[in-house]
């Protein structure tokens, strides 16, 4: 039997040969280290670093090796950019609204309150002017970054006790990330940035009020429902969120352009699987939240009112201290009016009307 290249890689990799690889796939092989924010316990979001990594050493033949790290293992999980930034590591995962302190312009490139679903962030990033907006805003920290999977739709948290009126939200202590904390705290939250795993304790402990994650599948395996019941709706707070590959700019710059390729093609097929996975797992585990006693609650328009407001002086604000903040702000607003009316016939009412004459299960 004939053995190629790859086939011999793989063969090699699947039965423990590793230490007599091929020496023509050895020799000269670039590697890189890949810091994720996310620990493997949430598949969905870290499992885009190891399909990043499979996709990437396929296409090369073994040529270009990339090995991921889960959050903690080179760096914590919320120093990322840094890690990438300072070249302690070539490459990392994560998402883009932990770093607004250093330029609130990087939410864009994740997700905003009210915003965008994942396909109109794409539609903005691809055929607007996003990816143009992105890439000068991530240039200033010396960073390249390949949009690398999303979400999809969130649920708006969990809560201890249902919320009822905006006032209800006043000296909520509450975990949340990305801009959805400068929204809630208009209404008077006291915003908390966590790390996944520090979640749940911190809520058993009585340390937080409520948190938010990502949605059911994630918010199930962390066990929110077991200590905060009450789960909100809709997740007005992030229709999407976008996370992506940073890359050193002088490492991207060192790559072959055939390997820039890869890593763009690497990353387009990882944002369609992580999207996939959620979008498959996420109504199952929702309906065994509910059958194991969490309660769905529906966001009021009084809530819902307050919370768009806030969200627009939240951004006025931004913009008034930043000319890089309100230059993406004008262009991401005037591509989501846009979006709003094709969207609402092709998607949200269309399928409210399939699901409305459904047969019942």
């Amino acid at each position: 039997m004939t053995i190629s290249r790859r086939n011999f890689a793989r063969f090699a990799a699947t039965s423990g040969v590793v230490a007599v690889a091929s020496p023509a796939i050895a020799q000269g092989a670039i590697k890189w280290r890949l810091a994720s924010s996310f620990p493997k316990s949430l598949e969905g979001l870290w499992g885009a670093s190891p399909t990043l990594a499979k996709y990437v050493n396929d296409m090369s033949d073994g040529r270009f090796i990339i090995e991921p790290f889960a959050a903690g293992e080179i760096v914590p999980g919320l120093q990322v950019l840094d890690a990438v930034s300072n070249a302690t590591v070539e490459c990392g995962h994560s998402y883009g609204g932990y770093y607004i302190g250093k330029n609130p312009a990087l939410i864009f490139d994740g997700s905003l309150p009210f915003g965008m679903t994942p396909r109109q962030q794409n539609a903005w990033y691809l055929y607007g002017d996003g990816k143009k907006l992105i890439d000068e805003t991530y240039d200033s920290m010396g960073v390249v970054s390949i949009p690398m999977g999303n979400t999809g739709g969130q649920t708006f948290g969990w809560f201890r006790r249902e919320m009822k009126s905006p006032a209800d939200f006043n000296g909520i202590k509450m975990r949340v990330a990305g801009f959805g904390g400068k929204v809630l705290s208009k209404l008077g939250v006291v915003p908390q940035q966590i790390a996944a795993g520090d979640i749940y304790p911190a809520l058993e402990k009585g340390t937080i009020d409520a948190a938010e994650w990502v949605g059911p599948y994630d918010d199930e395996k962390l066990g929110f429902h077991k200590v905060a019941k009450y789960m909100h709706l809709p997740g007005v707070l992030e229709l999407e969120a976008n996370n992506g590959l940073y890359i050193n700019k002088a490492k991207w710059a060192e790559l072959p352009p055939s390997y820039q390729a890869m890593l763009r093609a690497g990353c387009a097929y990882a944002m369609m699987d992580m999207l996939a996975g959620y979008d498959a797992r996420n109504p199952k585990a929702l309906n065994r939240l509910v059958a194991a006693g969490a309660q769905l609650v529906i966001l009021n328009p009084e809530i819902l009112k307050a919370l768009r407001t806030a969200l627009e002086q939240v951004l006025d604000e931004e913009a008034a201290k930043s000319d890089q903040f309100k230059r993406v702000l004008e262009n991401w607003r005037a591509f989501r009016a846009e979006q709003h009316r094709w969207f609402s016939i092709a998607d949200a009412r269309t399928e409210m009307s399939v699901y409305g004459l459904a047969p019942t299960p």
